[in-house]
């Protein structure tokens, strides 16, 4: 067998002058970064990353879609016929183990199967491939095993923002959310007369993003790997918003005013009634619920489901704008939002998304203008929201189309630079070009 010793057939490997490649030290660091992680968990008496990998593979798993969409994502580096025996593996063994649970009264749960195949795949194509072939294997096995690892970072960070951060902000929140109309309480209604066939389809949605977001990503990346794709976006989402989680500690109204705060809430008051203390201040809140309300990151990969699918045919763009609408109202109805933290979610999602798009095009004076104005709109909707919360409650006249027009000037930025037509006057301020004509051979 013929080894390919270029840097893209195996970026594992030490350059030729002997340091170590981007992709060695990355790798290096990402581990380094689950054990420490896992040594945290650990101490503290919660599950770790690396515990939770091991159940993926031969306990329980914690989810049942995250593992297939990683697996979804890997097959795109195969031919159709790798991916037939890989969906079969991973469906045979699936349902083996899902047997042996039941056999011994255990909880009906799957995803070992895809699990293990995902392993199996980025083995063989590190041992036995070369070339195109194994780098192509490698990378769809990087994206889905970064998709599983990713979400097992995240259930650990959620719970060091309940150990660093005894005391949230939500007075500061709700107060500056009433300038919208405190959309949480209307939308809490609304979800209560739906009633249960309403609230199973919101809950589904909420808690399946990952499904439709693989749904779209795989239609992207049907031919090949292009020069963008919704996974990078969404894990930069998942990558730079969490830090805010710490920055703004924030748990949501159903927590701090509802009874999911078990006792720690300030009061039994939503989503029925609205809070009329004008006095914010922050208040240690004993709950162990995550403090990941500002920015709402749902609300962000939603969007970012809802721009990449725009470009895709009618069924998916239809799919992306359900699955957005049913995001927003889930994360309102439910009591796990204010208002104002999905406007900081959208506008964090079209910030990361300008810096991300069309790579090919440079950073040339719209990106960068797209880039530092969201940056800017973003952080003063989140220093407004701890300091200028009275008047913003107190003046919503003035501050409700402040905060929405943020929104709308960064949404009407970003579609000027990547959607609008580019012989358009928006498009042209964008910074798009139109592609100049093939030349007519004489």
């Amino acid at each position: 067998m013929l080894i390919d010793d270029s840097p893209a057939a195996a970026p594992w490997r030490p350059s030729r002058n002997g340091r170590p490649t981007l992709v060695t030290i990355a790798v290096v660091v990402f581990v380094a970064v689950l054990v420490a992680l896992q040594v945290v968990a650990s101490n503290n008496g919660f599950e770790g990353p690396l515990e939770s990998l091991a159940r993926d593979f031969v306990g329980t798993p914690k989810s049942m879609s995250v593992p297939w969409a990683g697996l979804a994502l890997a097959l795109v580096g195969l031919t159709n016929r790798q991916r037939l025996f890989a969906l079969g593996a991973a469906l045979g063994l699936d349902v083996a183990f899902l047997v042996g649970r039941l056999a011994a009264d255990g909880p009906v749960a799957i995803g070992n199967g895809p699990t293990l195949v995902l392993t199996g795949i980025g083995v063989v194509a590190a041992v036995r491939w070369a070339g195109e072939r194994r780098a192509s294997a490698l990378r769809g096995v990087a994206l889905g095993a970064l998709l599983i690892v990713a979400t097992k970072v995240g259930d650990v960070w959620l719970q060091i923002t309940v150990m660093t951060r005894p005391a949230v902000l939500d007075q500061y929140v709700e107060l500056a959310d009433r300038a919208l109309g405190s959309p949480s309480w209307v939308m809490g209604q609304v979800v209560d007369a739906l009633g249960s066939v309403g609230y199973g389809v919101l809950h589904w949605v909420y808690i399946e993003l990952p499904v439709a977001a693989i749904v779209v990503a795989l239609y992207q990346l049907r031919n090949g790997f292009p020069s963008h794709y919704l996974v990078r976006t969404f894990l930069a989402i998942g990558l730079i918003g969490p830090i805010f989680y710490l920055l703004f500690p924030v748990v949501g109204p159903d927590f701090a005013y509802g009874t999911a705060g078990d006792g720690s809430q300030l009061a039994n008051l939503w989503p029925t009634i609205v809070p009329t203390g004008t006095d914010p201040s922050s208040f240690v809140f004993d709950s162990p619920a995550p403090r990941n309300c500002m920015p709402s990151l749902h609300t962000a990969w939603a969007m970012s489901i809802f721009i990449h699918s725009r470009r895709g045919p009618r069924w998916l763009r239809w799919g992306g704008a359900f699955w957005l609408a049913c995001t927003l109202m889930a994360t309102l109805g439910f009591g796990y939002h204010y208002g104002v933290d999905l406007v900081a979610g959208a506008v964090l999602c079209l910030t990361l998304e300008s810096a991300l798009r069309d790579p090919e095009r440079g950073w040339g004076r719209f990106r960068v203008r797209l880039v530092v104005g969201g940056a800017v709109a973003f952080a003063a909707l989140l220093a407004s929201y701890r300091y200028l919360a009275v008047p913003i409650a107190a003046y919503p006249v003035i501050s409700a189309p402040l905060i929405l027009g943020l929104l709308v000037g960064v949404s009407v930025a970003f579609y000027a630079s990547f959607f609008a037509a580019p012989e358009s006057a928006l498009g042209r301020w964008g910074g798009q070009r139109a592609q100049e004509p093939a030349p007519v051979a004489s």
